[in-house]
């Protein structure tokens, strides 16, 4: 297992808790990241099959996930099975958008890319990752 990446859900802390918890319990199996993030990172664009082990906010591995599919999208082009899939009770893509914007333009996303200022909007390229739960560690 420890030749498996790690899957971060957001920064550790309450938020990271809650996505994993959801994962855990089969009710996430989406995620969005942003392609800016990605290539901020050098880090390749996730594949379809690519497994992962989830790793809490204490880095700890709870779990090992395989991607089923990825897609990069605009941000205006995100549909709802997506929204809710994201397992934080999303019912509408407007909320799912405004959940995410939060996060994006937060002092830790902004810190993480080095801009202060930086935003989002309709044509700002997402990763859209679906995923299986395979194992609870």
């Amino acid at each position: 297992m420890s030749e498996l990446p790690k899957a971060e859900f957001a920064f550790p802390g309450p938020l990271r808790d809650r996505l994993v918890a959801a994962i855990l319990s089969g009710v996430k199996t989406t995620t969005t990241g942003l392609l800016v993030a990605y290539e901020h990172d050098g880090e390749p664009l996730p594949v379809a099959g690519g497994r992962s082990v989830v790793v809490d906010s204490a880095d700890r591995p709870v779990a090992v996930i395989e991607v089923t599919d990825v897609r990069v999208v605009r941000l205006g082009d995100v549909d709802l099975a997506h929204a809710r899939d994201e397992g934080e009770g999303f019912e509408t893509v407007a909320d799912w958008r405004a959940g995410h914007e939060e996060f994006w333009h937060g002092i830790e996303f902004r810190g993480f890319l080095g801009d202060p200022d930086f935003t989002v909007d309709d044509d700002t390229l997402a990763v859209t990752e679906r995923f299986r739960l395979l194992e609870r560690l």
